[in-house]
């Protein structure tokens, strides 16, 4: 491919389509960008301490690994996601642009709907659960302050009792009323609680160390040893970077508004690294202590709340871990969908819009009996997910290794036929050649029984096959050009 540097600006009337650039489809001016160090810091200080994280990390300990083995599945784990973060924010920061707007580099400017519209719909069932796991702390927590309310808790109206109809709609209606207000609300929002969350939860270990008189279990009765434990630290480190999947692939949408590269990286080792491996130690504690004081392992942080003795410290405990939920589910299950769905439809919908629109699927699927449904978790979740992988090899691979980070931003809002991301007909068939083999076979080694044992690798398998055959496959007699997106910029949030 051919390189040609570009700085000149270019007319914005002429530059866009209107089916391609909307105010937040476009990319954010360098000037005015208010994403520091801390607010990256605490994208992972809210996310890493979420309570489906804590659920999967007490499974390790339950599973047989011992407190040595967690904290050595989650170093190798975070070394490899700050990697990957690093990688994909600096994309967002020289770009300025959303994910859908990104997805166009490699997939072309209609091919993008692709990437986003498989991120977007994982992100909303995952929205509706984290929801409803939020308003569950909260029903427990009224039942417990009030007990009168018991009996509006023992009916069923679609899967849902009466009081957990209400705890979920309120909680529903507060994150919409946050997500109304923009980004930069959201970033108010983490600011305020991430240390809230870490306050709450080392505070959690300690009065949970102080009960086990000053020590732990290292490990449950019967620890894997030699081999088998290796696997499973290797399995844990690579399933903990599934879990990240989603969010490797539209870190942009909060990059974009980064002040600098050194502040995705400042950001990034104290969030991921540091972050994680407090994480990991909190983890040891809570599980080795309980361990060790009744022989059986918790299976989330809600159990140990529930038998805080204090009224008041248990509403404290309980309304931090909401505010935690709450935060997860702004970061890595609100916002992709939000700029999928503007993406999709552009003419009709805002941030604002896009929203509710989102908030009002994550409800109407009733996202209780998707989580209480093995199958549906499993299978159609865990298939969407797979596909993540792919996606993530395929863009890197070209942005990385062909483009060499050079992007023609001007072109990604335009439908001319001459324009670089037009490919043929707005679809890039080399990417889909890539991608469609490479997600076949992540998507049946993560749901195939005869694939189990090496199912918790398939993201990485997916995004290694996608990456390594696009980079075979792909068109390199296109000349590049890197042209920023200044002209047809807007503030950033």
């Amino acid at each position: 491919m051919t390189a040609v540097h570009d700085r000149s600006c270019v007319d914005a009337e002429g530059a866009v389509s209107s089916g391609l650039y909307t105010y937040d489809l476009a990319p954010t001016k360098k000037e005015g960008r208010r994403w520091g160090a801390y607010n990256v810091f605490t994208l992972w200080a809210n996310d890493v301490h979420s309570l489906g994280n804590y659920a999967f990390a007490i499974g390790l300990f339950a599973l047989g690994l011992n407190v040595w083995g967690i904290l050595a599945a989650f170093a190798l784990a975070s070394v490899l996601l700050f990697l990957l973060l690093t990688l994909s924010g600096f994309m967002g920061h020289k770009t300025g642009v959303p994910f859908p707007v990104m997805g166009r580099m490699a997939f072309g400017i209609k091919g993008a709907k692709i990437p986003a519209v498989v991120r977007g719909a994982v992100a909303i069932a995952w929205f509706g659960i984290q929801t409803y796991l939020a308003s569950s702390v909260l029903s427990a927590l009224l039942v417990a302050m009030f007990p009168g309310l018991r009996s509006m808790d023992a009916n069923s109206l679609l899967g849902q009792s009466t009081l957990g109809w209400i705890t979920f709609l309120a909680l529903w209606t507060l994150q919409v009323l946050i997500v109304s207000y923009g980004m930069q609300m959201i970033r108010r929002y983490m600011a305020f609680a991430a240390p809230t969350t870490l306050i709450t939860m080392c505070a959690l270990a300690v009065w949970m160390f102080v009960r086990a008189d000053g020590s732990i279990a290292l490990s449950v009765d019967e620890p894997l040893i030699g081999a088998e434990m290796w696997l499973q630290i290797l399995q844990g480190a690579a399933l903990w970077v599934v879990i990240y999947g989603t969010f490797v692939l539209n870190f942009c949408d909060f990059t974009r508004s980064a002040k600098s590269r050194g502040s995705i990286v400042r950001g990034n080792v104290i969030g991921i690294p540091v972050n994680m491996l407090f994480f990991a130690a909190i983890v040891v504690v809570l599980s080795g202590a309980q361990f060790k004081l009744d022989g059986h392992v918790i299976t989330s942080p809600t159990d140990i709340v529930r038998t805080i003795p204090n009224e008041f410290l248990l509403a404290a405990a309980s309304l931090a871990l909401i505010t935690l939920t709450i935060a997860v589910n702004l970061l890595a299950n609100f916002v992709a969908p939000i700029y999928a769905l503007i993406d999709l439809f552009p003419r009709r919908l805002n941030f604002r819009r896009a929203g509710l629109v989102s908030a009002a699927i994550g409800l109407v699927i009733l996202p209780w009996n998707l989580y209480n449904s093995p199958v549906v978790v499993n299978y159609f979740l865990g298939g969407l997910g797979a596909l993540l992988g792919p996606l993530f090899g395929v863009i890197m691979a070209d942005y990385w290794l062909l483009r060499k980070s050079r992007v023609n931003v001007p072109d990604l809002y335009t439908d001319d036929a001459q324009g670089e991301y037009h490919y043929r007909r707005g679809y890039n068939p080399r990417a889909v050649w890539a991608f469609v083999p490479s997600a076949a076979i992540a998507v049946t080694m993560a749901l195939a029984p005869l694939f189990h044992a090496v199912a918790g690798f398939s993201w990485f398998i997916g995004a290694i096959l996608a990456a390594a055959l696009y980079a075979v496959i792909a068109d390199r007699t296109v000349p590049l050009r890197d042209v920023d997106g200044e002209a047809i910029a807007v503030a950033a949030e």
